[in-house]
């Protein structure tokens, strides 16, 4: 790594994991500017523009990583991949660093830039989306147990487009990760928990723990 690695960041903030199977502990969060996709339900548009934030080194990045605490960093968006080698660059040096690692990423690029050991959380976009047409499935491919894939629920029609992904990749054999959650305020949490007792899908159901904490306009948290 040289000192001229450099990201462009939106933000970075210590809070309480909203989500993944590691909701609820303690994560140090780095937010990387700039989205190739345009969400209906986005709940992060300050953070799509690629001239949003500002360029910080990887160095310095690593170094505010270590002074949180914490062991658990997630690299997040806007999507981190399309910062391309550098974002990768940055999974490096923070798992040499000896830190856990969680990279969130919208499905649409290629997960294989990331280094072994880096756990990926990818979302596949579902019909309300907007976007289901950009998600790349060969990187259902280049899946491990540890990764999660992350469903997000706006309608019946979500719910039901995101079993068939499900079967279709035989998602189950690859990682035991999968997660739906519904999209705030569109569908009730008692409605989907209502769906997948009725048809025990193999997945979990995942609330955004911080927009219940802090309320859903909330930034950096």
């Amino acid at each position: 790594m040289t000192e001229t690695s450099t990201l462009r960041v939106t933000e970075k903030f210590l809070s309480i994991q909203g989500e993944s199977t590691h909701a609820g502990r303690l994560c140090y969060f780095i937010r990387l500017s700039g989205c190739n996709l345009r969400c209906r339900y986005c709940d992060t548009l300050y953070a799509q523009s690629f001239t949003s934030g500002s360029e910080e080194t990887i160095t310095s990045l690593v170094a505010g990583a270590r002074a949180s605490g914490v062991n658990l960093v997630e690299i997040t968006g806007g999507e981190p991949l399309a910062q391309g080698p550098a974002a990768a660059q940055l999974c490096r040096e923070l798992l040499a660093a000896g830190f856990e690692v969680l990279v969130e990423t919208n499905g649409s690029a290629d997960i294989g830039i990331l280094p072994p050991g880096t756990i990926r959380i990818l979302d596949c976009k579902t019909p309300s989306s907007g976007e289901a047409e950009q998600m790349n499935f060969d990187n259902y491919e280049q899946l491990t147990p540890r990764d999660e894939i992350k469903f997000v629920l706006s309608n019946r029609q979500d719910y039901d487009y995101a079993r068939d992904i499900i079967r279709r990749y035989r998602l189950e054999e690859k990682t035991p990760h999968l997660i739906f959650s519904p999209v705030w305020p569109a569908l009730p949490p008692r409605q989907l928990a209502a769906w997948l007792i009725a048809d025990r899908p193999p997945v979990r159901m995942q609330l955004q723990l911080h927009k219940y904490i802090w309320g859903p306009e909330q930034q950096g948290v």
